[in-house]
């Protein structure tokens, strides 16, 4: 394997490999280039000298400036670079579609078709609490569902989207919990769906009930605690009612084209924008291409590359839709009294990421070249194929959730440092780099480390395939251990 890459021909630094130290040498553009310092597996190097205020240029875009006078073979971190971003920006729409390389070509999957017509990738029975303070009750009646039951097949899993709002709440949030929790009753992964209130909550069942439209009420049902003696033993019985309706699911094969995938990362890494992510963005275009629908998020991960995905939008009306995705969340900071782009955390920045722009040029490669066919609000369902961005927060947790009840049945999470966590639908982790893929083989689902020396095509294909699997019922790791979460974003007071 190499030692270092460029990753645009126009980049004054390199990206190291693999750890390297002080005195080694290495050739870029036909110049030798000496180490003036050791430098981590993931970090930048400077192959040009670099004047106090000069750019610092990766992905072939400034990442942000040198803040003292950088010679060719230094490290470039935190220690001599800073971020160019700074307050509200204007933006002018300059539109530049690009033409996708991929064709349709027909392929399946095996997924549950639902009355309605949508597709779910897994038949799981959930209730959802509309409170927290039924949590516990909602996890005794699994229990003793489980127990009397016995085998509940063809539910795959039975969980409770455990989470602690619906009551003193005001305003958006409130509005919020309502309706990720709306949109969670809605999702085709679950084959049943029970509603569980506590009977004086703020997110009062009867007025949520309203909120959620048309449904399927022989897979919907609902129980207000409070207006029954033995609130344990009524959730059975309609759990029951609805293990009889699904009894008789089964899967089938449906086209590409109805599947609908969230793209996340976090715990990224210098090699988040040269593995991991450039794999999602061209599995993007491609099911873009077979007529499905991907979803980017984490808006302030788009800080510093958001002119990249404006200049993608469809129409003017997208373009204006994204400007306001961008510049809301900036004026959330602002209002906070935040700093609007210390974004990188410390595992960022160990693993090789200097500035929000570094961080944000390797995280919007996501999405690969598609054009941007519409933008939805936090809590919003799609409602086009394609790709589609979504307002969310970079939290891994809000995020993947956000990801989830916007229509997600997969979501694609790259990560170079690792993590465990799942939300309410399958969430593949794929690792940026070989060694992390090796440490937690129960974490990691797929590789694409290995793009450092494997053909890309083969690899594409490769994850393609296994997305298919997956989809198809194949359980990824955070299925296999039971991690499964909901997180619902909180702007507010709590009373």
């Amino acid at each position: 394997m190499l030692d270092i890459i460029q990753i645009h021909d126009i980049d004054n630094v390199v990206v190291a490999l693999k750890d390297l130290r002080a005195g080694q040498t290495f050739t870029v553009n036909d110049t030798m280039v000496e180490l003036k310092d050791d430098v981590p597996r993931g970090h930048k190097i400077a192959i040009k000298n670099m004047a106090i205020n000069e750019h610092v240029v990766k992905y072939g875009y400034p990442i942000g400036h040198a803040v003292k006078e950088i010679l060719v073979g230094e490290h470039i971190h935190t220690h001599n670079t800073k971020t160019n971003l700074d307050g509200i920006q204007e933006y002018q729409f300059n539109q530049k579609l690009q033409t996708l390389s991929y064709k349709n070509e027909n392929l399946t999957f095996d997924g549950y078709r639902r009355k309605n017509g949508s597709v779910g990738i897994r038949n799981e029975l959930w209730i959802v609490p509309t409170v927290g303070c039924v949590n516990g009750v909602a996890e005794r009646m699994i229990k003793l569902f489980e127990k009397e039951v016995g085998d509940i097949s063809p539910f795959e899993n039975v969980l409770v989207l455990k989470h602690n709002y619906g009551c003193s709440q005001l305003g958006d949030d409130h509005e919020n919990t309502r309706k990720i929790l709306r949109d969670a009753v809605l999702h085709p992964n679950a084959g049943g769906v029970l509603v569980l209130g506590l009977g004086c909550e703020n997110n009062n069942l009867y007025e949520f009930k309203g909120s959620l439209g048309e449904f399927d009420e022989d897979r919907v049902k609902f129980l207000v605690s409070q207006e029954v003696s033995d609130e344990i033993e009524a959730g059975v019985e309609l759990l029951k009612e609805l293990y009889e309706q699904a009894k008789n699911d089964q899967r089938e094969p449906v086209p590409l084209s109805e599947l609908k995938v969230g793209l996340k990362c976090g715990g990224s890494d210098g090699f988040s924008g040269i593995t991991a992510n450039p794999l999602l963005g061209r599995f993007s275009d491609f099911l873009v291409a077979q007529g499905g629908t991907t979803v980017l998020t984490e808006v302030p991960e788009m800080f510093g590359a958001e002119t990249i995905l404006m200049e993608r939008a469809a129409d003017g009306e997208v373009f204006e839709k994204t400007v306001e995705l961008i510049n809301d969340f900036k004026e959330y900071f602002i209002e906070n009294k935040q700093p609007v782009y210390e974004n990188p955390s410390p595992g960022n920045k160990a693993g090789g990421i200097t500035t929000l722009e570094d961080k944000s040029l390797g995280c919007t490669q996501k999405a690969g070249t598609s054009t941007v066919i519409d933008v939805l609000k936090y809590g919003g369902r799609l409602k086009q194929k394609g790709l589609n961005l979504l307002s969310a927060p970079g939290n891994d947790l809000v995020a993947s959730s956000a990801l989830a009840a916007a229509g997600c049945q997969l979501v694609l999470f790259t990560t170079g440092r690792g993590t465990p966590f799942g939300a309410f639908v399958p969430t593949m982790k794929i690792s940026t780099n070989t060694p992390i893929f090796e440490n937690k083989p129960h974490w990691i689902d797929f590789n694409a480390g290995v793009l450092l020396e494997k053909d890309s095509d083969i690899v594409l294909r490769e994850f393609i395939d296994y997305i298919i699997k997956v989809a198809s019922g194949q359980l990824v790791n955070n299925e296999k251990n039971d991690f499964r979460e909901i997180a619902i974003f909180k702007k507010g007071v709590t009373l």
